[in-house]
């Protein structure tokens, strides 16, 4: 009787995980646990349950469309600011795709500035925060308070001491991986800052999700007016870490500056996360548009995606651009472990015939990562796509993305699993010729300090 009887409790298992795993999941990801539950059942089951479900809690999901209807209605009209008749005739598609899936609009009248210097962005940060009258928010995946750092640090201070509301978040799980956590915590508490950590895992205080959800988010945004983003975490470029240094190793990166209507786009991602910490739902900026006086303008986008939204944002974002290309695609990615979708699209355009290069990094910081990402480019080879890798000591670690002569995309984005997934990205869509001219010699450096 038991010999009949748990086969088919194990069929009756396998049935209803089938279901209930296959429901709104990728075919190729319902397929891998439906046969880890047939072939390893107890441990399949017990697996799923911790890492099987890719979204964050119902009510961090409910405050993300919250803030996201509060955004559209206050941004309606606001893409009009814009210079449309210049796009290129698929861009206009991509506006609105992006819009649906982040809520946030396409604006013109941006100025936008690429920052190589490592050293140079911190200090670039310091400087805006140095104008700050009203409030600075900071946002940092890793935020320490190092020799590296201490400018930022310092110009923080100095802002709480003129009466200025500065806020700051980082990633809860990441402060456990680097040194001084409790003394950057502590700095920013003898400063009067505000600060909270981002997804914090605590289930005895009701926090508790997938540990590999995590915010990946990087931006400072200062009054409103002028604000940063990109790859760039805040700590020192070696990250403490130790064999690290031993061989020499840091980190290179690409950072924007903008300034113009985008930047209050920005700080609404900002005030969105603030939100889901903190319950304090901070005022959205419904000030009149504040285009910038540069000679180079551009039209930009903000495109903020992760668990907390229904769609993988970035993912559409990335497939897209890749396959409405004409004529060249450069990619820059440190971890490229990329969902068939990017991968299909890449070969499909080197097939094209289009000129398609990828720039990684010649060793890697992630033992797993780096040599899962090199299966991948055998098949890119094969369709006519150029691999660069930049040479050892440095780790390329800069996030971007740049179609033809004027589109660009630059954020804290990899095209890797986690991030097109499971982790919080922020992305930049960038329309103009000179900001799309910048990136390319950024490219062009890339290029010659790597082998191809």
């Amino acid at each position: 009787m038991i010999g009949l009887l748990l086969p088919a409790v194990h069929v009756l298992i396998v049935l209803v995980a089938a279901v209930l795993i296959s429901t709104n999941r990728k075919p190729s990801s319902a397929i891998a646990w439906i046969l880890a539950v047939i072939f390893i059942p107890v441990l399949g089951i017990l697996f799923f349950l911790l890492v099987g479900f890719g979204k964050l809690p119902r009510r961090r999901q409910d405050k993300q469309r919250e803030v996201c209807e509060a955004i559209l209605a206050r941004t309606d009209g606001l893409d009009l600011v814009s210079h449309r008749d210049e796009w290129p005739d698929w861009l206009g598609s991509m506006v609105t795709m992006n819009r649906n899936l982040g809520s946030l609009p396409m604006v013109g009248g941006n100025s936008a500035e690429l920052i190589e210097s490592y050293s140079g962005s911190i200090q670039a940060m310091a400087d805006a925060i140095d104008t700050a009258q009203h409030f600075v928010h900071v946002e940092f995946f890793i935020l320490v308070a190092d020799d590296a750092t201490e400018p930022l640090f310092a110009a923080l201070e100095r802002a709480c001491a003129r009466g200025v509301a500065v806020r700051a978040l980082s990633d809860y799980v990441a402060q456990f991986m680097y040194p001084d956590r409790k003394k950057t915590i502590k700095r920013f508490e003898a400063m009067g800052a505000h600060y909270l950590p981002m997804l914090p895992l605590q289930p005895f205080r009701g926090h508790w999700r997938r540990p590999d959800l995590r915010n990946h988010r990087k931006l400072v945004v200062v009054d409103g007016v002028v604000g940063f983003t990109g790859s760039q975490n805040m700590i020192a470029d070696h990250y403490h870490k130790k064999k690290g240094i031993k061989k020499g190793l840091h980190w290179h990166e690409l950072m924007v500056r903008l300034t113009g209507p985008t930047v209050r786009e920005l700080d609404a991602v900002f005030v969105t996360d603030w939100y889901s910490e903190s319950n304090e739902l901070l005022p959205l900026d419904t000030s009149p548009v504040r285009v910038g006086s540069e000679t180079e303008l551009v039209d930009a986008q903000i495109l903020p995606s992760g668990p907390s939204f229904d769609n993988d944002n970035n993912l559409k974002l990335f497939a897209a651009m890749i396959q409405n290309a004409r004529c060249r695609i450069s990619i820059t990615s440190p971890y490229y472990v990329p969902d068939e979708t990017i991968q299909m699209a890449l070969v499909t355009a080197g097939s094209r015939g289009l000129d398609v290069e990828l720039f990684v990094s010649e060793i890697g910081d992630q033992f797993m990562v780096f040599h899962a990402q090199r299966s991948y480019y055998e098949q890119l080879l094969r369709a006519g796509v150029k691999i660069y890798l930049y040479r050892a000591p440095t780790i390329l670690h800069a996030k971007h993305l740049s179609i033809d002569d004027d589109v660009a995309v630059i954020g804290s984005s990899n095209l890797d699993i986690r991030s097109l997934s499971l982790h919080m990205e922020l992305s930049v869509l960038v329309h103009g010729a000179g900001f799309t001219s910048a990136m390319r010699a950024v490219e062009d450096d890339y290029r010659s300090k790597s082998r191809q």
